[in-house]
């Protein structure tokens, strides 16, 4: 089979590997379409990873189900060749003290549980533990924008943290695929979305998708939560300077490794303020995920997506990095 191995931010090589074999309780899907995350981009996030077959947002059909008893969804429904599905790349036990608290990305299963190679292949491994957190689609739903549920499931999340509530000002930093979906995702909740972004065409998307937007520089302070999507210590004090006194500041990303953050603690005291972070997401957001997906909510379409044969992958990489495109989409 093909799958697209990623060695670097501009090396990615499309080589032949074999099918994975399956064992009891684990699923073969073969994979229709999988979304290049703008992680795949961030240069030292990807070096400490690389080389790997990358894609963790993938969508499919199941191919083969394993030997004896057929795997089973969260819901004790078993799984049958042919079922669309879309599959979480982590998945948690659902029986230690973090899954107790919904700390699902604190469970140590969630963080060693992963699909084999990667959602960057023609057909995936799904792992017994990975069978919980995957979804059936509803037929409406197409395999492109089925491919969006991870990366809403982290802005669900993202919300959530940040306490976002019906009526709240949202203030949404930066504008590529997560700022859209926070946008979507906000004004779903029936918050008011103001959002910031240097690029005039994501403001303008921005704008069709319901938020009230501004250049960075002329952004309007006082928000009760500030999602801040860029991943530098020049975003987050931005944003500590966009929240209203009492406000919540959510990292949505975050920074190098190398990098330093200072605040000024004396006001980020006496205004009493939130800064929380927000780190990928658990099954309780893959499934309103695929509700807010289902229900229309969030499209390709809306967030700008744009589609690419996996030869193409390499190209749909370069535009990312290049933020020439919101989301690339690679479909099978």
């Amino acid at each position: 089979m093909k799958c697209a191995v990623l060695y670097d931010v501009g090396d990615i090589r499309i080589e032949e590997r074999a099918v994975p074999e399956i064992g009891e309780g684990e699923l073969l899907v073969q994979t229709r379409a999988s979304g290049i995350c703008s992680g795949d981009v961030m240069a030292w996030y990807v070096r400490r990873k690389a080389p790997l077959v990358f894609g963790h947002e993938p969508a499919g059909v199941v191919a083969s189900v394993g030997p004896g008893e057929a795997p089973r969804d969260g819901a004790g429904a078993p799984f049958a060749p042919g079922d669309r599905v879309f599959v979480h790349h982590h998945a948690p036990c659902f029986a230690c003290a973090a899954c107790a608290r919904e700390d699902y990305v604190q469970c140590e299963q969630w963080r060693t549980s992963r699909i084999d190679p990667g959602g960057m292949a023609e057909y995936f491994r799904v792992p017994r533990q990975n069978v919980l957190d995957t979804l059936r689609l509803p037929d409406a739903v197409s395999f492109e924008d089925a491919s969006l549920v991870e990366p809403l499931a982290c802005v669900v999340k993202s919300l959530r943290r940040g306490g976002v509530r019906a009526g709240d000002a949202v203030h949404v930093m930066g504008l590529g695929v997560m700022g859209q979906l926070h946008v979507l995702a906000a004004r779903a909740l029936g918050a008011r979305v103001f959002a910031s972004d240097f690029n005039a065409e994501r403001r303008a998307l921005a704008e069709k998708n319901g938020a009230t937007s501004a250049h960075p520089e002329r952004a309007e302070t006082g928000a009760d939560v500030v999602i801040c999507g860029p991943g530098t210590p020049e975003a987050l004090r931005a944003a500590l300077g966009l929240v209203r006194p009492g406000g919540t500041v959510v990292m949505f990303t975050p920074l190098d490794p190398n990098a330093t953050f200072a605040v000024d603690a004396e006001s980020f005291y006496f205004k009493d303020l939130r800064l929380v972070a927000s780190y990928s997401c658990g099954p309780n957001d893959t499934r309103e995920a695929l509700r807010l997906i289902a229900s229309g909510v969030v499209t390709g379409r809306n967030v700008g997506a744009v589609t690419f044969a996996l030869d193409d992958v390499g190209e749909a990489h370069g535009a990312l990095a290049e933020a020439r495109i919101t989301k690339p989409i690679v479909v099978f």
